[in-house]
Order: structure tokens, then C-alpha cells, then sequence
């Protein structure tokens, strides 16, 4: 699904988020709170969005994104001209790195995505080095009964048709609003990050409570 979404990926975020996606990757990059010269890992990193806004705040980043989708990494490479990070294939539930790796581990809308939320959650804190942060970006569902109504008519509505407008892909923008129905509230999902050894875990929530972002300290 991810790979034949790949051509069209970039667009269809910036359309269906009004171009708040990016704000929120910076975000995350400010929650890694990395030191000058820190190493990120970006999980599931697409097409490397995040690990580019890690590069261009300018601190001297290292950076690696992994993902499982081939053609996406590939659309990534040689995004922004002049700033490059490495690309690698891999399972977020078995991370091909070492213990304290990193300072900082994230993802941006992956955990919907996932067979064992708390076993991703793990295995970021295992890579990331005590002290560190793992950072979660994910869509949530508001709590407010209008936005609830709001959000069920955009995303299962106009989100599959402009899939498939936009991409010829209905079915996998009809997937993106199911997973997220299925997905832990915030709260549940700071709970579950406790659970996968991170402690101090906060959350904060934008564009009108559809997305939750979650920072943890190993």
C-alpha cells in the first residue's frame, strides 16, 4: 500500500493537513531535544521528512531513517538539494541498531501502522541512549462531540476522495481513518509508553485535538 502511495505521498500530507505537517515535524525535531551534532533515528521515515527538518534547524544533526517501504525512502532521496541523511531498510519492531545508539529516536505517524505498539515503543527506548527522548507524532480522535462529527466527515469522506483524485488510491486513504478509530486515545497512549520504559511522558494535542504528539525520556 505504502509503496504504491509513495508517488503521491508528500502532496496528499500537505493537502489533507492543510500544510500543518510540517509544523508538527518540527515539533517533534524541538521535543527530540538533541544536542549540537546529536544522532537522530527517525522510524518509519517515509520520504525522510522529519530527518530533513532535523538537518535544516542547523545544529549539526546525524541522522538515519528507516523504513520498511522501499519506493518511499527512494522518493525521499535527494529531496532538498545539498542536505542528505542515510536511508536504510528495516522492521520497527526489530530495529537493526545497538543499545544507546542514539540521543533521540522518533516517528511520525507510524504507531497506527504497528502489530505491538508497546514493542515499538521499546525498542526506540533501547536504541536511544539514557537521557534521551522518543517522540511520537500520530493522529488522534478529538474528544469534543462537533470536532468528533467534523473530523468523521473529513476523513471518511473527503480524505478517500481526495486519495483518489489525487493519487488513484482510495483504499489506502480509506485505511488511514480506520487506523486511527482503532488507535489508543492519549492518555492510553502515554500509559502504554510508561509501560515501554520511558518515564516523564507528556502529550501535547493540535489541530483541533486530531493530533497527539507524545515525548518520553529514557
Amino acid at each position: 500500500m505504502f509503496a504504491a502511495i509513495a508517488p503521491r505521498y508528500d502532496l496528499m500530507n500537505r493537502l489533507m493537513t492543510l500544510g500543518r505537517d510540517r509544523v508538527w515535524r518540527r515539533t517533534v525535531v524541538r521535543l527530540c531535544a538533541l544536542p549540537p551534532g546529536g544522532r537522530l533515528l527517525d522510524v518509519a521515515t517515509g520520504t525522510g521528512d522529519i530527518g530533513y527538518e532535523a538537518l535544516l534547524a542547523g545544529t549539526g544533526t546525524r541522522c538515519i531513517g528507516l523504513d520498511l517501504t522501499r519506493e518511499m525512502m527512494l522518493r525521499g532521496r535527494g529531496k532538498h538539494a545539498g542536505t542528505e541523511f542515510a536511508f536504510a531498510e528495516g522492521d520497527a519492531l526489530a530495529l537493526p541498531f545497538g543499545d544507546s545508539t542514539f540521543d533521540a529516536a522518533c516517528s511520525g505517524f507510524m504507531m497506527r501502522n504497528v502489530v505491538d505498539v508497546q514493542a515499538a515503543f521499546a525498542e526506540q527506548a533501547r536504541v536511544v541512549a539514557p537521557g534521551g527522548r522518543v517522540v511520537c507524532l500520530e493522529i488522534t480522535l478529538p474528544r469534543t462531540p462537533l470536532f468528533g462529527r467534523l473530523f468523521h466527515l473529513y476523513f471518511f469522506h473527503i480524505v478517500p476522495l481526495l486519495g483518489r483524485l489525487i493519487s488513484g488510491q482510495r483504499e489506502a486513504y480509506t485505511y488511514l481513518p480506520e487506523s486511527a478509530v482503532a488507535f489508543p486515545r492519549p492518555r492510553e497512549l502515554r500509559r502504554i509508553m510508561e509501560s515501554a520504559g520511558l518515564r516523564e511522558v507528556q502529550y501535547r494535542s493540535a489541530m483541533f485535538g486530531t493530533v497527539a504528539i507524545h515525548w518520553g525520556i529514557k
